[in-house]
């Protein structure tokens, strides 16, 4: 496959139009104009300036993930029949992508402990078996889980019932994901969102990029680093693999840009994977030598700097330059842009938290921003880059094990009654109790519970040991096929921009969008919200002390929400106002922080041992150009020049060194597990080191955990990489089953 030059372009426009011939121009249009939030990444289009618009009012703003999206959920839909004719074991056979292009779902979808097939079922039927699971069940036999793509209200919704019910077992998809940055950030500045507005980060001098690839990733972002860089400005790109689209993107809704590409990088560093807290403690022991630190601002704003000192001056040059990977000049680099910047964001996603180390690593990036006092000021502070469009917007609603003490307090009081102080568990821990057979069921607002999870083998298998599991979902994923309990319910919902009431969302610059819903595509599937409280009733009836069906209009539970929330005051005028918002007191331009004593954090924190034999690389699971979280929509993947999922991406010295070949079939085995058949490709990422398609490769991926965050370590896998005896020669690409519709 012909490697492009440069990310976004021409080949993007080409893609509109491919998505746009699927389901017609005008419809596609209409869409995406349309007043809703984008359901993709956090960076917050659409809403009630129009769609296509970030909430800065720029236009046009829009991606192929948009557009990806978009057409997935305009897709026609699947009939009885479909089910009828397919079994699950034949679902099980299909990829990702063939699983979300089969089609919309519509009705009810029921399987039991004997059926090979899913069948379809009434409403009443399916929300009634779910209402006597609940009702049978002890609290604390059940989980809740929810995904990041639906709105506030299902939310609060969702974890409202959870509670009245009386359990904690509730949260959602952050635990896999960016979970570590909301503890690094609450334990270094009392708050677990970003700091800046949009505004600061189009206006800083100096964008760090770590861990990240939002080329393919959050693609509407390079809008804003192509500003940055057109301005005089500087972005340095710290991740092991060298993406095409972060050295170079054109960005099709700028003509210049789009004829002769944007720079992105003025640096870019390749460490190792797991040697960015070394990589960072370099720098900051660099600035300290130097003198080039805000003394006023540690003196006034912080806490921990002489612990932070001590231990960052401690280290040899030697270990920071063997755990990194990278040399002391490169660093010295870094320093020195640095150093010479007025101000600096600094932006990560999941290569730094998806590490059992990970809010260390978190930590390690606020470290370096309060050395130079860029936290607490404008033009400057800390982004986490969060990739589901509303993951943020769960967390603010309560969507987790514990709630934040003001918010249980306000809950309480608006109710009058005491909610459930058991401890509640994250999504990992409500696994290994499935696994251990001490949960009976679970129901999952949207989502892949199954592809989202570490170690594919235990996740199947805890799942099964379920009684009864419930998804709400739009298409088919892979949970659907080999997440399977004794029984399963599958409950078609309607998507965000097919509400019949507005919903809201969170962007991930704490600024809550409105979108306007839209007419129904398809006869069958119902709102989120709907069901949840339709559920809620058939479960308490009378007996709760909300009045489900009434918070079923959206309106008043908006009211509820403004009433418990802090800093969702303005929500209960949303409705007649129409005027969207800054979530009060997130974004930190004084240096006064949400900690007890006021002041940042700093933490003194030692480099972690990332051991390796010679014959073991470590791996970092990715997500492809022509992909969203578990969805994929495309096989291939143009940026790195792949035409297909089932490979390793190596260093060509470690090909080289491990007696390989580029095309060799190998087996790829970890702790965990084991993928047989896997091509060998040469990539530019950094020797030592390697990577393969997610969720996929999870089955490679151990179960254990950030201690603090509770994440898995889908970036920092140890494998080992062996020749397997097979035909050298790579056969066709395998052509999708006859029911996947194009």
């Amino acid at each position: 496959m012909k490697r492009m030059t440069s990310g976004g372009g021409f080949a993007a426009l080409r893609y509109t139009l491919r998505m746009a011939r699927r389901v017609g121009f005008w419809r596609l249009w209409q869409a995406m104009r349309s007043k809703n939030t984008c359901k993709t990444c956090a960076l917050g289009m659409g809403g009630q300036q129009g769609g296509m618009r970030n909430e800065a009012g720029h236009w046009p703003e829009v991606c192929k993930k948009s557009l990806q999206a978009m057409v997935g959920d305009m897709q026609k839909g699947l009939e009885p029949a479909f089910f009828a004719k397919y079994s699950i074991a034949q679902l099980r056979r299909l990829s990702p992508r063939e699983l979300e292009w089969c089609g919309r779902l519509t009705s009810p979808l029921y399987a039991g402990p004997t059926d090979s097939h899913y069948r379809v079922v009434e409403w009443d039927f399916a929300l009634d078996r779910l209402a006597k699971q609940l009702r049978e069940v002890a609290p604390d036999r059940h989980f809740f889980y929810a995904s990041g793509r639906s709105s506030n209200e299902a939310g609060f919704l969702l974890q409202l019932f959870a509670r009245l019910w009386g359990t904690n077992y509730v949260n959602n998809c952050s635990f896999y994901c960016h979970q570590a940055s909301g503890v690094g950030l609450t334990q270094s500045v009392g708050s677990s969102t970003a700091t800046i507005s949009l505004d600061d980060l189009e206006k800083t001098d100096l964008f760090f990029l770590i861990g990240g690839n939002p080329a393919s990733n959050h693609p509407r972002l390079m809008t804003t680093l192509k500003n940055i860089r057109r301005r005089g400005g500087h972005v340095i790109v710290i991740n092991p693999v060298r993406e095409l689209g972060l050295v170079n993107f054109s960005v099709p809704s700028d003509v210049w840009s789009m004829l002769f590409g944007t720079k992105i990088a003025s640096l870019y560093v390749q460490p190792h994977i797991g040697g960015d807290i070394a990589l960072l403690s370099g720098v900051a022991r660099l600035l300290l030598e130097r003198g080039a630190v805000d003394s006023a601002f540690i003196e006034g704003a912080t806490e921990g700097f002489a612990e932070f000192r001590e231990r960052v001056l401690a280290l040899s040059w030697a270990d920071i330059e063997t755990q990194s990977g990278v040399p002391r000049v490169t660093i010295e680099r870094i320093a020195t842009m640095y150093q010479d910047a007025k101000s600096a964001v600094f932006g990560w996603t999941m290569g730094i938290t998806h590490h059992e180390h990970g809010v260390e690593n978190v930590r390690a990036i606020v470290n370096l921003a309060l050395l130079r006092g860029m936290v607490g000021r404008p033009k400057a502070g800390l982004m986490p880059i969060r990739g589901h469009s509303n993951v943020q917007g769960m967390g603010s609603m309560g969507v987790a094990p514990s709630l934040k003490q003001d918010v249980l307090d306000n809950l309480e009081k608006h109710l009058g009654i005491a909610l459930p102080r058991t401890p509640g568990l994250d999504t990992m821990a409500c696994m290994r109790e499935a696994h251990e057979g001490r949960m009976h069921s679970a129901l999952c607002l949207g989502g892949n519970l199954f592809g989202a999870n570490p170690d594919a083998n235990f996740a199947r298998e805890a799942i099964e040991k379920l009684d009864l599991i419930a998804y709400m979902s739009t298409t088919l994923n892979t949970t659907h096929a080999w997440g399977r309990a004794r029984e399963t319910l599958i409950l078609p919902v309607a998507a965000r921009d097919e509400e019949p009431q507005a919903t809201t969302q969170e962007s991930m610059f704490n600024y809550v969008r409105l979108s306007d819903g839209g007419p129904p595509r398809l006869i069958g599937p119902r709102t989120e919200v709907d069901l949840i409280t339709a559920l809620a009733d058939r479960v308490q009836g009378e007996q709760a002390p909300v009045r489900w069906r009434e918070l079923s209009q959206l309106c008043h539970l908006r009211e509820m929400i403004a009433r418990v929330i802090p800093g969702f005051e303005q929500l209960a005028e949303i409705d007649r106002t129409r005027q969207e918002f800054t979530i009060a007191g997130r974004v930190r331009h004084e240096p006064h922080f949400h900690t007890p004593s006021g002041k940042a954090h700093f933490a003194a924190l030692g480099m972690p041992e990332l051991p390796r034999d010679e014959r073991q690389l470590r791996m970092m699971t990715i997500r492809s150009e022509g992909q969203f979280n578990t969805v994929v929509y495309e096989e291939e993947d143009i940026y790195r020049g792949q035409e297909r999922r089932d490979i390793i991406l190596m260093a060509q010295s470690d090909i080289d060194r491990l007696g390989l070949a580029v095309d060799q079939r190998v087996r790829v085995s970890s702790e965990a597990g084991a993928m047989e058949g896997i091509l060998v490709r040469a990539h530019d990422i950094r020797a030592g080191n390697a990577m393969m398609y997610y969720p996929e490769a999870n089955v490679l991926v151990p179960t254990r955990t950030d201690p603090q965050s509770k994440t898995p370590a889908f970036k920092s896998v140890l494998i080992r990489v062996d020749p397997v005896a097979l035909p050298a020669e790579i056969p066709g690409r395998r052509q999708p089953l006859a029911l996947v519709r194009s």
